[in-house]
């Protein structure tokens, strides 16, 4: 059945800079799970190493996944992401276990959505949503894996479609209340996405609401694919989301200024979720709850943002920090912008 929060989550977002999650495997890291305890009983005797398959847990240790989406969501979370980053059967391959993709999407919505109802039904003032994600998979359809043949694909458009329609009809069947395309580094992969969102609809029945966020990949300002915030947003507007943004790879303070650039250009809600700074050389991330906070409120406070989040490094502690710390803030409106042609390639063309 559709969602019936549609309607509910776009009138939130007109009042209030809305709260998404942290980072799911920065909590799961801190479980400690050794190879035992991704296999469970189910797949103890599995033919290749399983340890590092996260969205397996959902079937193996749902208690643990549970528990982490409750945490961010006493936080002050509203949306909470489901735990299927990799659970496309283009990544899922890695372990030999693309036949599980459906599931693992579909039982990680349901177990989000438990919780959800859950946490809703003993503060009813706060609606809750589950957002179903869809990562960027393992490959990528516009580079070459190979530096001695630029022209070598180990992935086609129509197969990661197949991938993404499977994903997203599993997860709406499980109970999500949009759908995440999210740390998008090629755009090409994110166009696969977009379509196939748009085909699981149309075979559902009904659609849901759709938010994007693209990844910088470094200090360049550009995504892996080569494309710059607007150049990037150019190439996904035509989807109509009902939010853009960007994720991942930066703390915040490197990230403010795309933060800035996709604020001024982008016509619908924007959302923001960066790391907890940069990785140290142990790849972990120092950046505290407190001082990651000032850069977010100061985002807020600026009116950059509708949407804001954690990404690799944030813990429950962080997203309540932001939540905390933008209480009582206007979201950032949407700006009137003149209509023109708006093209991309690398870089964005906009012609009037």
């Amino acid at each position: 059945m559709p969602s019936n929060k549609t309607a509910q989550l776009k009138a939130a977002l007109n009042e209030r800079i809305l709260i998404l999650d942290g980072a799911m495997g920065t909590m799961i890291q801190q479980y400690k799970l050794e190879e035992d305890d991704y296999r469970g009983e189910r797949f103890a005797n599995w033919h290749v190493l399983v340890k590092g398959n996260n969205d397996l847990l959902s079937l193996t240790q749902p208690k643990i996944i549970a528990d982490i989406h409750r945490e961010y969501l006493l936080a002050g979370a509203d949306i909470i992401e489901t735990n299927t980053f990799n659970a496309t059967t283009i990544s899922m391959e890695d372990y030999e276990m693309a036949s599980l993709s459906r599931e693992i999407n579909f039982e990680s919505a349901k177990l989000a959505r438990k919780v959800c109802d859950e946490i809703e039904k003993s503060d009813p003032s706060k609606p809750r949503y589950v957002a179903g994600v869809l990562g960027p998979t393992s490959k990528t359809c516009s580079i070459s894996p190979d530096v001695n043949d630029p022209g070598f694909r180990n992935v086609t458009f129509d197969a990661l479609v197949e991938a993404y329609i499977e994903s997203t009809l599993a997860l709406m069947e499980g109970g999500a209340d949009l759908i995440l395309i999210e740390t998008i580094f090629d755009t090409l992969n994110a166009k696969a996405a977009a379509f196939a969102v748009e085909e699981a609809f149309e075979l559902a029945g009904y659609s849901l609401p759709v938010m994007i966020s693209g990844t910088i990949t470094d200090a360049s300002g550009r995504t892996l694919s080569g494309q710059t915030t607007e150049a990037f947003y150019n190439s996904i507007r035509h989807i109509k989301p009902i939010s853009i943004g960007l994720n991942c790879a930066l703390g915040p303070d490197l990230l403010r200024q795309y933060v800035v650039e996709l604020s001024r250009v982008c016509e619908t809600y924007t959302s923001v979720h960066p790391n907890a700074g940069l990785p140290n050389e142990f790849g972990e991330y120092d950046l505290a709850a407190d001082e990651m906070a000032v850069e977010i409120i100061d985002w807020a406070n600026n009116g950059l943002i509708n949407i804001v989040g954690g990404c690799c490094g944030t813990t429950p502690a962080h997203i309540k920090a932001f939540y905390d710390g933008i209480q009582g803030v206007a979201p950032r409106a949407l700006p009137q912008l003149e209509v023109r042609m708006r093209l991309s390639g690398l870089e964005a063309c906009n012609l009037n």
